[in-house]
């Protein structure tokens, strides 16, 4: 495998485009510190979020539903401890949309304007900023036409409260009629190698339109880090114990698949998941991973795949062991499919 030597400063990864500003190509998802994936500890994730800027982590991804809120007060004190000059290098993308009652994985959604307007004033208070950097429709409810949810962002943008918009989990349709009301800067969707649907009308679509494609969940929920133990080990309050793609035959279908990664991956001296990450990277220049991490254990690694230089060969023998459409089980259990355009 070709691999860039590694610099001493990871930021000489080249930058890719978002929201009007370059950043490092390797993102942080901070859901995990609030949520979904057991239990969480603020000052282990406060010491993440700070290593994070130290491996050069310019893009920092929360929303209102996580945590209740939690989240983006995590994201306002870790920001609030930076100097100046640190916070204007990096960009920080919430959502809103997602309405859940306390102990409940339901949802329902809410993209009324006026709605749009109060979750974003409540961001902002959060978060401990007059301007959100990314602000997106985290997902889409079909009884408002997406006009007027792009009508009500822009509306933000102009008066200097969000700098770009951007959409979650919206089809090619929505994304074009959204796009001529107001251009949007980012498309956030799962993409990985277990997760490839997107790859053949929305990839082509984001890069026509030159709108940055944020890959989320880009090491499968953890799965494609070869390292995660059953879903009845979990630990109590992780969602992904609920997961179809996680459990039965599913899960044993996909292990196999994982168990083929982790040997290439060996073969070729890398960890399963900077060669995961290194995949999704490899599928176009406006292709930005968030992985999660709670712990700063995992940050080095991942920033690590900015690295990564892939062969066609490589990407090729990639694309073949993770064959588009094979994974296992669905994406989400019934409930979770609430708001999400983009099911295949």
């Amino acid at each position: 495998m070709s691999i860039r030597p590694a610099p001493s400063d990871p930021v000489s990864a080249a930058p890719r485009p978002l929201a009007g500003r370059p950043v490092f190509p390797v993102g942080l998802g901070c859901m995990g510190m609030s949520e979904f994936y057991g239990a969480s500890d603020d000052a282990e994730s406060l010491a993440a979020l700070r290593a994070a800027v130290d491996h050069c982590v310019q893009h920092f991804d929360t929303a209102d539903t996580y945590g209740f809120g939690h989240n983006e007060q995590l994201v306002g004190r870790f920001l609030a401890g930076l100097a100046a000059a640190d916070r204007q290098r990096l960009t920080v993308a919430t959502k809103f949309g997602i309405v859940r009652e306390p102990g409940r994985y339901e949802r329902r959604i809410d993209n009324t304007p006026a709605y749009v307007r109060a979750a974003c004033e409540a961001s902002l208070r959060r978060l401990g900023t007059d301007c959100i950097d990314l602000y997106y429709c985290h997902r889409r409810d079909p009884a408002v036409p997406i006009e007027d949810v792009a009508g009500a962002m822009a509306q933000l943008v102009a008066e200097g409260k969000v700098r770009a918009i951007g959409f979650s989990e919206i089809n090619p349709e929505s994304l074009r009629r959204a796009h001529a009301v107001h251009p949007v800067a980012a498309l956030q969707s799962e993409f990985s190698l277990w997760e490839r649907g997107l790859e053949t009308e929305l990839l082509p679509l984001t890069q026509q339109l030159g709108v940055a494609l944020v890959a989320y969940s880009p090491l499968g929920r953890g799965m494609l880090t070869g390292a995660l133990p059953a879903a009845s080990e979990l630990e109590e309050g992780d969602f992904r114990r609920a997961l179809p793609r996680f459990n039965g035959e599913a899960a044993e279908a996909n292990r196999r698949q994982v168990e083929a990664l982790k040997a290439l991956a060996a073969q070729w001296g890398l960890p399963a998941t900077q060669l995961a990450l290194a995949w999704t990277l490899h599928r176009g220049p406006n292709v930005l991973p968030i992985p999660g991490a709670r712990r700063q254990t995992h940050l080095a690694q991942n920033v690590g795949a900015a690295t990564v230089v892939l062969s066609a060969a490589q990407a090729e023998a990639l694309d073949t062991l993770f064959p588009r459409g094979t994974t296992a089980g669905a994406r989400y259990p019934d409930a979770g499919w609430a708001g999400i355009e983009t099911t295949a």
